[in-house]
């Protein structure tokens, strides 16, 4: 074995410079020292350079090659059907139970619901006609006791005017009595103070101031013999004359008030009157001062 596997020194071998380790460490910080001052000198004022994108044309049209063509997709193949195994009879029969006794339940609940509807219905349309029955029923309790009660009103109406009829009634009699106990008293009064009145007259005064209803007629029954004339055949005219008598009968004057439209019948009645001279005395035993009377032919 060498002394250079043993570790030791070959002696032949130039000695290593001194400070060959240390100079190269100085060199490998001075030289990242520099490398982080020249970073951080260019860093802080870079922009970010703008990124353009070009589409490069040749200036002759040229065709482009035909893409490539992709091999297509295999189908996928179909899964095989799988094929259903018949349930045993006895399975098969009960299913088929089953779906009856299904479909008869829900034929009975359809069934059901359709009736439960339909009595609900039935019992809305009851309750109905119940409230307009009542309905009615109260309007026409509301018309009997209207009726009623105009009814009432009209009897007691009735009852007042027959009440007022019959107050006025004996009313009227009332007053009635007055006025003849009044009349009787007064006639009985007039009679005691020299009334020449009949018993039947009605008057106040002491003596009429009127002639008496038969007075004319005896007037005229005086004067009508003493007319002369002859009918002219002009109808039936009548004249009317005011006689003006003196106390005892004796005609003073006659007026002609109204002519007949025939004068030879005016001027007849007028020298009738003044032959007759004298008219008859009242019922009373007077003659009016003034009488006023109406001659015609056909009398």
């Amino acid at each position: 074995m060498s002394s250079t596997a043993l570790g030791h020194a070959d002696p032949f071998r130039p000695p290593a410079a001194p400070g060959v380790a240390r100079g190269f460490g100085f060199a490998i910080v001075a030289h990242a020292l520099l490398v982080l001052a020249l970073s951080a000198g260019i860093s802080w004022h870079a922009q970010p350079e703008p990124a353009f994108e070009a589409e490069l044309w040749s200036v002759v049209p040229q065709a482009a090659a035909p893409r490539a063509a992709e091999p297509e997709p295999e189908p996928e193949p179909k899964p095989e059907p799988v094929a259903k195994t018949a349930p045993p009879p006895e399975e098969a029969q009960q299913q088929q139970r089953d779906a009856e006794i299904t479909i008869a339940r829900d034929k009975k609940r359809r069934e059901d619901e359709a009736k439960r509807q339909a009595e609900l219905e039935a019992e809305r349309k009851k309750r109905e006609l119940q409230a307009k029955q009542e309905q009615q029923d109260k309007l026409e309790k509301e018309r009997t006791k209207e009726r009623e009660r105009q009814k009432e009103l009209d009897k007691k109406k009735a009852e007042d005017k027959q009440r007022q009829q019959q107050e006025a009634r004996d009313k009227a009699r009332e007053d009635a009595k007055r006025e003849q106990l009044r009349q009787d008293n007064l006639k009985r009064m007039m009679g005691l103070a020299g009334a020449t009145g009949s018993s039947n007259s009605t008057g106040t005064a002491l003596q009429s101031s009127g002639p008496s209803a038969t007075y004319a007629g005896r007037i005229k029954a005086r004067i009508r013999p003493n007319i002369i004339f002859t009918d002219s055949g002009n109808g039936n005219p009548v004249a009317e004359v005011e006689v003006r008598v003196a106390p005892d009968g004796n005609i003073i004057a006659r007026k002609l008030l109204k002519a007949s439209g025939d004068a030879d019948w005016d001027k007849a009645v007028l020298r009738a009157i003044d032959k007759t001279e004298t008219l008859p005395r009242d019922t009373d035993g007077r003659v009016p001062p003034v009488i006023v009377i109406s001659f015609k032919p056909g009398e």
